[in-house]
């Protein structure tokens, strides 16, 4: 494919004269010359190569692709105001609009069917603008114009004062404009030898996108498999479900240790409700507080589990005095005829 270097960016003054149609602007007009060309200011530009411009069936060619890839027409302003719009803040008023180019061999690449407004088809009958000067890009090895971005009327195509546009750059994107480096990437990532033609490598990618654009005709063509997949209903059911037995699995375990840990002392009546209240939240730090935990032999094997006795009558016996009983060997009916010095 062609060497492309990064371009530089500069106006180029080619006198092109807008010739009068029966008194009306142009309906088409050369927009470069055929073969090598300079600027016609007497500036010598440009000064790489030493050659000069060069407008040729290829490069023209590459600005025509490019043309018919662009959505938006080529804008036409007066004396390049879009150049220095966005630092003055000044209207960059259009002239015109074009879109369509063409080869002619041996002659130039042409602007066909251009739509001029109307204060600026004014402006050419009446010879007050006469001229037209395009902004380019081109190769400083060969010369060679690789893209082109807009064009403006001017009466003074020499431009004194804006033949360095290097502050402009960010104006006009380079991203398309690859160097060589990037070139033989590129073509090593598509395949691609590094002498492959232009042809070859747009060959390449629409190999790819036609490659790409069947794999996704094929895969929405194609129904998924309900053996493969759960509904998503079932699947929060489920979910559902499952929440609820954990949670029923976690309040037997504690409903198991508290009464364990009750028959046997090791959490007092006292402190059955925290037991609970601790065992919802985290039943291993439980069972590990319980493992733990001293047994009380004075509340162990007790039928109330040391809780006082369904009586509650003036004879029923506190914790503390149940737990005498036990220790002593005294029933808690003596115990309480003692109390009330039977």
């Amino acid at each position: 494919m062609p060497s492309q270097t990064r371009p530089a960016l500069a106006i180029a003054a080619l006198s092109v004269e807008l010739s009068l149609a029966d008194g009306q602007p142009p309906k088409e007009f050369r927009l470069f010359p055929a073969g090598h060309f300079r600027a016609a200011d007497g500036s010598g530009r440009p000064s790489s190569p030493a050659s000069g411009w060069l407008m040729n069936a290829a490069s023209a060619q590459r600005l025509i692709t490019a043309a018919s890839a662009r959505q938006n027409d080529y804008l036409l302003d007066y004396e390049h105001a879009t150049l220095s719009a966005a630092k003055s803040g000044q209207k960059a008023i259009a002239a015109g609009w074009f879109k369509q180019l063409e080869w002619r061999e041996g002659d130039g690449l042409y602007v066909i069917e251009p739509r001029f407004t109307a204060a600026a088809a004014t402006h050419i009958a009446a010879l007050e603008y006469r001229y037209l000067s395009p902004v380019f890009a081109w190769d400083r090895d060969n010369g060679e114009v690789l893209a082109f971005y807009h064009a403006g009327l001017t009466n003074d195509p020499g431009l004194d004062g804006l033949t360095d546009f290097s502050a402009l750059g960010a104006l006009f994107p380079e991203t398309h404009l690859l160097k060589d480096s990037d070139m033989k990437v590129l073509l090593a990532a598509l395949g691609l030898s590094e002498t492959a033609t232009e042809d070859q490598g747009l060959a390449a990618l629409a190999a790819i996108k036609a490659q790409h654009d069947t794999s996704i005709t094929s895969l929405r063509s194609q129904k998924p498999d309900p053996s493969a997949y759960v509904d998503i209903q079932t699947f929060s059911a489920v979910q559902g479900e499952l929440a609820t037995l954990k949670a029923s699995a976690r309040a037997a375990d504690v409903e198991a240790l508290v009464a364990g840990g009750l028959s046997d002392g090791r959490i007092l009546p006292a402190a059955e409700a925290w037991a609970r209240q601790y065992g919802a939240s985290d039943v291993a730090g439980l069972r590990t507080f319980l493992d733990k935990a001293p047994k009380v032999a004075a509340l162990q094997g007790m039928q109330t589990g040391g809780k006082p006795p369904a009586d509650t009558g003036a004879d029923a016996l506190n914790d503390d005095e149940l737990a005498l009983c036990r220790a002593f060997g005294n029933t808690p009916a003596d115990f309480a005829k003692t109390r009330k010095g039977e």
